[in-house]
Formats: structure tokens, C-alpha cells, sequence
């Protein structure tokens, strides 16, 4: 293993990786082998940093031969990553009583004298541990009461400094430099620091490097200052320019605003480089486009004007909003700067989520009024409704509205679909209003437990009292949690050409499918946009909540005798017929995997006494028996009762019917286009093979039926949606009877757990906060607990049916992580939300080329 020095000059032949001496010690080495103007420089390694917080006395090695008065030097962080942070820079270093002489016949004795002074501060405050306040108190009393004359609060300082401390102010270069680098290795491994840089990412213990480096003074005769830019647009990624120069200034006051401020380009606000320092713009320009070609990235360039001329202090990665990263990464691709894999690597998922969906402008201004959990991302507002009723009244007057309720249920969508965001004060990640929202792509914040609702009232109220009324405006952001009284601006989303390249890319890697969760027709339409691998689940019971299907639903829960419960089934069956004629022409040539019918039966009644008498008068049925017969379905634990395969077994003709409509609707669209359609018909809630046994029977029959009546051959497949336990511990079993099985991750999670998923929000972050669990199990598959239960049954399923296929259909098909997994876990597909579909097919697409790597 090569040994590295700790201290070494930076030069274009030297060696300095990152895990040695930190990302910018690493890249200052690459800019100086590319010629670019560096100025001198040493890198301090992290190993010599540590030592030096444990309280060694550095031994300066080849700095000590350049530390000389006359001459002043910068104390710059160096961490291996750019996002661990790390105390600010030193700047002045070696400024003393001579070095203020000498430098003061160069750019005048108030300027040398002001230098002077800020490095006093800055010596006392970090280094020496002095009391900011007062030291900014003796500031304010000299220059109250002899004017703003640097050279008397020098000698201020200087006395403050000796009375404090009981010795003078160091004025040799050398001393000063030991103590700046031992005070500044131990503000990082403070423990203030620390946690900071944990919060950021960092191991806890992380090290830091030190860059020394010749201070490029910014004062002179010719244009002279620092400054920083990029000439990429922050929100877009393409040609713009970013940043700020001020003149005759140095360090950190490019970011406090002190000295001459201009912009870098031209701009009607104000004066610019470009048009004051047209031949310095000019070099700025070149030596960021040098950079870009040197890191293979967009950069943002730290400089120092000197004369007239621009030295580099530092090139980073620029400044990007979601949608710059998108398109710099496909822009340095298509430049040859990088490979189509290192672009799909650089991009965050995160990031297409932002161009998907609305987001607030970042430089708005407003007031959040409380919290919940980020259930769909997006950012929407429009005036409080608290009813589906009201949403659709909004809809039709063309009015925005955010849909507010304790907790949506099935009945709700309607309303869902009219509304521009949905907050609810209970639920988790996968409860309905989520898994709706996200499937419609609207905001929604779930579990904003503060909010109290008074639906009778028609407003909600603050813990603060506050009381907001049907018709008053908030915003929802639905990528934060936050919801935000007023609308304040947003930014519309742009699906621009870099988005669909990027996501062109993701095809040529990925080895998992991605299909889209679609219950309509509209729904299919849109995943399509997105270019999914298909429909890898189709909730039926989405189709039945439009008003003239949900009466005839109604009609056939509330019959009493076969043949009356068989009509209504007949009414409902052109209808279903319909939608899947539309879905399978839609998705033509692509899988469809739809679900045979899963809520339990009262899901489907009304539930308000103003609903149960309307359904009573629409039904011409004496109101005691609409609810006796509501009562006769209630179960104390529905999602645990009858729903799923046993409401197939128990009332088999609801099943016999929705095969009958998939069946008829496959023989219609293949003799329209002349393509084999190949429905994949998925049972839910399975915890026997015995119950897919008897289903598959029932569908087999249907299919011969409907091949005879047609004269068309079916081809479909019959498989499971694992979401029990015992399920996935007997997939050996199920296996015979099941050609495929897909992992239902959110009600698996739940049975896993024991865990509501609907009311899990109300304590799922405390949960998180204290470690208990390490993400939120319905937002990222728990892998040690649900993912052994996927390991198994993909195990056992495997070894008894070697062609069985597999698949995932919970939300969590959406989430980088669990894609990651399927990926590792051997899966064909994952189906997710069309609007988290993109995100899929990246994170399928990152992973495959890692696990190649």
C-alpha cells in the first residue's frame, strides 16, 4: 500500500486521492496537470488533520520552507465528499505588524490596515477562542469614537488580544499557521460538527483534508476581486450565467455581499463583469469550460481576480435544480464527456420526480401551517372542500380545490379525481388516499394529525386556533409534507427532450420490467405516456365506484335470492366488458395483469344517513332494510374477513363474471387488431392452494365458454397476489396451481408487522426518529423481515415450478431501494404508480449497472 505524506504539495504530477486529502485536493491536482492557474498549494492529509485534533504540534514538513512574511496564505476544507461541509475557510494567514508594511506599498496603508484587522478577528474569534460579541463590541466602540480609522483598532485589537490571553498577537507565519490548522481539525471533530455532517451522510468518523494555498490578494492596479460562477441556469441545466464577482474584495464576502457587488453577465439590474471586465469574463469563461472538460461535469469555478487576470481557487460540481441534473447529465453524455451509464448513475431519482410534477418556486415566500407525512409528491393548491360532493361542484365551476378529510375511502374518488391535492388528518404511505393520489398524480399529505375537522362547521382548526373554512386557499407540497396557507408561485413541470433520453437509456441496462398500477382505461392512457412494460396490476373495484356501475353493485350486494343477484351481475358485466376492450386496445402487444375483486362488499354502500336514504328511494326499499342489510355486512376486522379469494368463493359469481368480461374483451380486440391478447387474471388475499384451485376451475370453465361462443383461442395465465404470510411460506404449494406470483408489498407488510397501514402515520415518525425502525416499512421493503418472506417464497415457488413468474405490485415498486432488491432477488417486474414509474425504471436501470460493476 503507497504511503502518503501529510503535507504535500499540489502539483500536476502528484497523487492525491480523495480518501487521503480530500475531493478538493484531488480536483486542484487535475485543473493544475490541465495547465489551468492554480495558485501554490499544499494538501494536508486527513490522517495529519486527526492527529492534530487530538493536539499534535504539526511539523509543517515543505510548508515551513514558503511560509514568509510578505506573503499571505488560506486555510481552505478539503472532505472526501463536497457534502460533509466542514469549517470555513482562513484567509490572511501570516498577516503582521511586516507583512502590513511590505503589502501596504502595494495597494495603500487603509487597505493593508483593513486586512490587517478582518485577520485579527478572524485569529481571535477561531483560533484563539475569543468572544465574538466582544470582540464586535470593540469594533463598534472605535469606530463610534474615533472614526473608521483601521490603523487605531489594529492597536485595539492588539491590546484586547494581550489583556485576554496574557501574551502577544503571533507574528511569525509559521506559529500562526500551526495553530490555524490545529484549531481548524478540532471544529471538525467537534461534536457540533459531527452531528452535522452526520445528518449529511457522513460515517461518524469521517476525516477531513486541509488545503494551504498561496492567497491570490485581489487588490492591484488592474481589475482585481473573487467571486464565483457557473454558466449553467440553475433550473434548467442549459446555457445560462450563474454566481457573483465582487471587486476589491476577498473569500467569504462573495457570499456576504460585502465590497463592490456585480453580476457576472449582463443584466438590467446592475453593473456586470462583462461589461466593466469584458477580457476577465472572457478568461472566466474559458477556464470554466476547461474545468467541464477536466471533471467531466458542470462546474462551478471560486476565483480570484489579480491585475486582470483569473486564478482558480476551487471547481465543483455547479449548482442544479432536479431538472438541470437531467439534462447536464444527458448534455455531457452527448458531448462524449461521460458514458450514457455514468449518466444514469449521476442523476438522483429524486430528480424525475421534480420534473414530473409541480413544485414551489424555490424563492417564494410563505407560511407553513403544519406538517404531515409526504404521501404523492407535487405541489397544488386551491380552495378547502371536505367532501367528494363539493370537490365535483368545484370541478365543474373550473375552480382548483385541495380536498380535506379525516381519511378518504373508496366512495371518495370521485372527488379525488376533481381535486388538485388531497390532505387527510390520519393515514400512512400506503393508506387509500395515498395510494389513490399517487395513481392520479396529485399531491397528497396523509397524517397531519394536527388538523382537527369539523365537517358540520365545514372548516379545520390549529393547535394555534387558527380555523380555515370551506373556500379559504392553502397549497399543499406534497414532496415536503408541509401545507402552506395562500398559493404561494409554482413552477410547472417540463418533460423536456434530456427526460425522455435519459429515460431511453434506462432500457439499454435495466434487467427488471417496469409496468404501471392502471384501474381504467384513463389510467392505462397515462401510463403509456411513460412508457411502461404494461399493467402489472388492474384494481377491478376502481370500475364499479362510477355512478351508474355503483347502483348496479349495490343492487347485486342487496339481493336476496340467486337469479336477482345473477341480473345484477349481467347489468355489470357489458360494463366491465367495456373497460377492458378500452385497456387491452390501449396496452396492445403488453402484459395486463388485472386483479380479480378484492374490498370487502361494504366498502361499496354508502355510509353518511343522508346516502342511505337516497339509496333507499333509489332502490325503492324500506330504509330498515338498507340497513339492516349494511349491518348484516359489517365486520370487526373487514380487511382480516371477507374480501378477496374468500368473497370469490363464498359469491363465486362475482369472479365467474369478471372472467367472463376479461375473457369476451381479449376475443374482441384480437379479431379487431389480429394480435394474441394474454390477460394475466391475478387472485387476491390467497393463503391456500386449495382456494386457487377451485377459482382457477371457474376461470378455466369461463374460458372454454367464451372460446366456443367466440370461435377465438385465449391464451391467459391464472396467478397469485402474495400478500399473507402463510402465502408466501406455502408458494411451493400455491406454485401448482399459480403461473405466476405477485408480491402484494403493502398488505404483506402489514400482516408481517401486524401493523395498520392506515393508521401507522400517527406514530411511524417517532418510530423512525428513535431508531426503532430504520425507514418507514411501507415507504422502503423492510428486507430483513418482509424480505426474507420474498426470499423464501421465491425459493420455494422456483423449486417447484421453474417457469413461474414474478413480480411485485405494492407501492413499493416505486422506491429506489425495493427496486434495488427485486433486482437482487431474481423478480421479472415491478409495478408501481404511473407517476412513479420513471423513478422505477432509473432506479432498475442504476442498480443493474452497479451489480455489473
Amino acid at each position: 500500500m503507497a504511503e502518503y505524506a501529510d503535507i504535500a504539495e499540489i502539483t500536476g504530477t502528484a497523487t492525491l486521492p480523495a480518501e487521503h486529502y480530500g475531493i478538493r485536493a484531488e480536483i486542484l491536482g487535475k485543473l493544475m496537470a490541465q495547465g489551468l492557474p492554480v495558485p501554490r498549494g499544499f494538501a494536508v492529509s486527513k490522517a495529519a488533520v486527526h492527529q492534530l485534533a487530538l493536539g499534535t504540534v504539526p511539523d509543517l514538513g515543505p510548508l515551513k520552507e514558503v511560509l514568509k512574511q510578505g506573503a499571505l496564505y488560506s486555510v481552505r476544507r478539503s472532505p472526501e465528499q463536497r457534502n460533509w461541509g466542514g469549517p470555513r475557510a482562513m484567509l490572511n494567514i501570516g498577516m503582521c505588524d511586516r507583512t502590513r508594511d511590505i503589502m501596504a506599498r502595494e495597494m495603500g496603508l487603509e487597505r493593508a490596515n483593513d486586512l490587517y484587522s478582518r485577520f485579527i478577528r478572524s485569529y481571535s474569534q477561531k483560533v484563539a477562542r475569543l468572544d465574538e460579541d466582544d470582540l464586535e463590541e470593540l469594533v463598534e466602540v472605535e469606530f463610534t469614537n474615533r472614526g473608521r480609522d483601521y490603523g487605531r483598532l489594529i492597536d485595539a485589537l492588539l491590546e484586547f488580544y494581550e489583556d485576554e490571553l496574557d501574551e502577544p498577537f503571533p507574528q511569525d507565519p509559521v506559529t500562526q499557521m500551526q495553530q490555524v490548522l490545529r484549531a481548524v481539525a478540532r471544529m471538525w471533530e467537534g461534536t457540533t460538527a459531527r452531528i452535522l455532517r452526520q445528518a449529511r451522510g457522513a460515517p461518524i468518523d469521517a476525516g477531513l483534508g486541509l488545503i494551504v494555498q498561496d492567497m491570490v490578494a485581489g487588490t492591484g492596479s488592474g481589475e482585481c476581486g473573487v467571486g464565483s460562477a457557473q454558466f449553467t441556469a440553475l433550473a434548467t441545466g442549459v446555457n445560462g450565467t450563474h454566481g457573483r464577482y465582487i471587486s476589491e474584495s476577498q473569500g467569504h464576502d462573495s457570499v456576504t455581499g460585502r465590497g463592490g457587488e456585480m453580476f457576472l453577465g449582463r443584466d438590467v439590474r446592475g453593473p456586470s463583469m462583462e461589461d466593466v471586465a469584458p477580457e476577465v469574463f472572457a478568461q472566466l469563461q474559458d477556464l470554466t469550460a476547461q474545468a467541464r472538460e477536466i471533471l467531466r461535469d458542470e462546474v462551478l469555478i471560486q476565483f480570484s481576480v489579480q491585475d486582470g487576470k483569473v486564478w482558480v481557487l476551487d471547481a465543483r460540481p455547479a449548482e442544479r435544480s432536479g431538472r438541470a441534473e437531467v439534462e447536464i447529465a444527458v448534455q455531457l453524455a452527448k458531448d462524449g464527456l461521460q458514458s450514457k451509464e455514468a449518466a444514469l448513475l449521476s442523476v438522483t431519482p429524486g430528480s424525475l420526480t421534480e420534473m414530473l410534477h409541480r413544485h414551489i418556486d424555490p424563492k417564494a415566500k410563505y407560511k407553513v401551517l403544519t406538517q404531515g407525512i409526504a404521501a404523492s409528491p407535487g405541489a397544488n393548491c386551491g380552495k378547502v372542500v371536505f367532501s367528494a360532493e363539493a370537490a365535483q361542484a368545484s370541478a365543474a365551476r373550473d375552480e382548483n380545490c385541495i380536498l380535506v378529510r379525516s381519511e378518504t375511502l373508496p366512495e371518495d374518488i370521485r372527488g379525488m379525481h376533481s381535486a388538485q391535492g388531497i390532505l387527510t388528518a390520519r393515514g400512512g404511505i400506503t393508506s387509500h388516499a395515498a395510494v389513490i393520489a399517487r395513481g392520479l398524480g396529485l399531491p397528497c399529505i396523509v397524517g397531519a394529525s394536527d388538523i382537527d375537522i369539523d365537517l358540520r362547521r365545514k372548516r379545520f382548526a390549529l393547535p394555534d386556533g387558527r380555523k380555515f373554512s370551506e373556500g379559504d386557499t392553502i397549497t399543499l407540497d406534497g414532496a415536503t409534507g408541509e401545507v402552506i396557507a395562500g398559493a404561494p408561485d409554482l413552477i410547472e413541470p417540463d418533460l423536456s427532450g434530456a427526460f425522455n433520453t435519459l429515460l431511453d437509456w434506462t432500457d439499454e441496462f435495466r434487467k427488471l420490467g417496469v409496468r404501471a398500477n392502471a384501474d381504467t382505461p384513463s389510467d392505462a392512457r397515462l401510463a403509456q405516456t411513460f412508457r411502461v412494460d404494461g399493467i402489472g396490476l388492474c384494481r377491478t373495484e376502481h370500475m364499479f365506484f362510477e355512478p351508474g356501475r355503483l347502483t348496479a353493485m349495490r343492487e347485486m350486494i342487496f339481493a336476496d335470492q340467486d337469479q336477482d343477484r345473477q341480473a345484477a351481475l349481467d347489468r355489470l358485466l357489458p360494463m366491465q366488458r367495456a373497460d377492458f376492450v378500452e385497456l387491452f386496445e390501449t396496452m396492445v402487444g403488453l402484459p395486463v395483469c388485472i386483479r380479480l375483486l378484492d374490498p370487502p362488499l361494504h366498502e361499496f354502500l354508502p355510509q353518511s344517513p343522508q346516502e342511505i336514504r337516497s339509496l333507499a328511494e333509489a332502490m325503492d326499499l324500506p330504509l330498515a332494510k338498507v340497513l339492516g342489510r349494511a349491518e348484516d355486512l359489517k365486520q370487526y376486522n373487514p380487511m382480516l374477513g371477507l374480501r378477496g379469494v374468500r368473497l370469490g368463493l363464498t359469491v363465486p359469481g362475482i369472479y365467474d363474471m369478471q372472467a367472463r368480461a376479461i375473457f369476451e374483451a381479449a376475443a374482441q380486440v384480437q379479431q379487431k387488431f389480429g394480435t394474441q391478447i394474454k390477460p394475466e387474471i391475478m387472485i387476491p388475499l390467497v393463503s391456500a392452494n386449495k382456494e386457487v384451485e377451485i377459482v382457477k376451475g371457474r376461470v378455466d370453465v369461463v374460458a372454454s365458454e367464451v372460446q366456443m361462443a367466440t370461435g377465438q383461442r385465449l391464451e391467459y395465465s391464472v396467478g397469485v397476489m402474495v400478500e399473507t404470510p402463510r402465502a408466501a411460506l406455502k408458494a411451493g404449494q400455491i406454485a401448482q396451481y399459480a403461473e405466476f406470483l405477485s408480491f402484494g408489498t403493502n398488505d404483506l407488510t402489514q400482516m408481517a408487522y401486524g401493523l395498520s397501514r392506515d393508521d401507522a402515520g400517527r406514530f411511524m415518525r417517532a418510530y423512525v426518529n428513535r431508531g426503532v425502525f430504520a425507514e418507514d416499512p411501507f415507504h422502503s421493503i423492510d428486507e430483513d423481515g418482509v424480505g426474507e418472506l420474498l426470499e423464501i417464497a421465491v425459493s420455494r415457488a422456483k423449486e417447484a415450478r421453474g417457469d413461474i413468474g414474478l413480480g411485485l405490485c405494492g407501492e413499493h415498486g416505486g422506491d429506489p431501494a425495493s427496486v434495488a432488491f427485486c433486482h437482487r432477488l431474481g423478480l421479472e417486474y415491478v409495478s408501481c404508480s404511473p407517476y412513479r414509474a420513471p423513478v422505477a425504471r432509473l432506479s432498475a436501470a442504476q442498480t443493474a449497472i452497479l451489480d455489473r460493476d
